[in-house]
């Protein structure tokens, strides 16, 4: 059988990752199969080098549109830091909603799912990307259907990718579908990576909440929360606070920070989690008492929420323990 083609678009700034990353797994699954079962390649946009995120340059086997093939097996769109400033040409554009039409499946890594967008590849469909760039990305396509704990996501012929590193991760589960569990487990073993990664990617999630924002009353209600997650914080306690009524409190927190009183401080309260998880050998219970939750299984539902993983998970990967 003649290989199956398998081509990464990198536009300038790409992150090399994004490229390097999944052609790696690529070509490993041609060495773990004895043969040339893919043949790689990376399109660029320029004839010039590829100036990358990190400053080292790709040398592309392809120019879109002009000197691109139109047909891929799988072509996948890399994601670049500054993705969404890029001002890509029209004749770009449609050359990769052509190409995306000949695959036999097409994707992208990390933002390289807002190329997709502006594409128009992405409508009614079930997408991924970076954690800190997914609601923007649900805000620019309101037509796709965007799961930001994902790490990767296959709808029809379309496959998505979290950030980074997921390329890795989606690039593997490509090489299943097409070779099977036991070449894809011996490629994962070869490059030293899980063969399925456990829980979402909200779990590397740093976004938190942002600097105290809105009116100095306000501004010092949350930081009062950030130094205080085991206090009581009900809106009567922190209306008292500031000499508000709990309603007009309520109303005014939302509208000046976007999140009600309780949402704020239960986000507030899984960072003290994650925190303490990361640097402390501390009990459950003690995590609890220590960050303001009623007891244990009260936190393990709150963490499992919003970061989509349990607590000792958690633990385990980002603490090492």
């Amino acid at each position: 059988m003649a290989p199956r083609s398998v081509a990464v678009l990198a536009l300038p700034g790409v992150q090399l990752l994004d490229v390097a990353g999944p052609l790696d797994v690529f070509a490993e699954a041609n060495a773990q199969s004895g043969r040339d079962v893919y043949a790689l390649a990376i399109v660029g946009t320029e004839p010039s080098p590829i100036i990358t995120s990190s400053g080292r340059g790709l040398v592309a086997d392809w120019v879109a549109p002009d000197a691109a093939p139109a047909q891929f097996d799988t072509l996948l769109v890399a994601g670049a830091p500054r993705i969404r400033e890029l001002e890509v040409r029209p004749d770009l554009l449609a050359w990769l909603g052509r190409a995306a039409v000949g695959c036999r499946r097409y994707g992208s890594v990390c933002s390289g799912a807002f190329l997709l967008g502006q594409a128009g590849l992405l409508d009614g469909r079930r997408v991924t990307t970076h954690w800190a760039v997914a609601e923007a990305l649900a805000e620019h396509y309101p037509a796709a259907i965007v799961e930001p704990d994902a790490i990767c996501l296959f709808d029809g012929r379309l496959r998505t990718a979290a950030g980074v590193t997921a390329g890795l991760d989606l690039a593997l589960a490509l090489v299943e579908e097409d070779l099977g569990d036991e070449i894809a487990r011996r490629v994962a073993a070869q490059l030293v990576m899980f063969f399925k990664r456990g829980g979402g990617q909200m779990q590397f999630s740093r976004r938190g909440v942002s600097a105290p924002v809105g009116r100095s009353a306000l501004q010092a209600v949350q930081r009062w929360i950030a130094a205080h997650p085991a206090e009581d914080h009900g809106v009567e306690r922190l209306a008292e606070r500031v000499g508000m009524s709990p309603r007009h409190f309520a109303r005014l927190f939302r509208a000046e920070t976007g999140l009600t009183p309780a949402a704020y401080v239960e986000t507030v309260r899984i960072e003290a989690v994650r925190r303490l998880l990361e640097t402390k050998d501390a009990a459950l219970k003690q995590v609890a008492d220590a960050c303001g939750f009623r007891d244990a299984d009260t936190l393990r539902r709150a963490f499992v929420r919003r970061v989509g993983t349990t607590p000792a998970e958690y633990r385990r990967r980002q603490a090492g323990t």
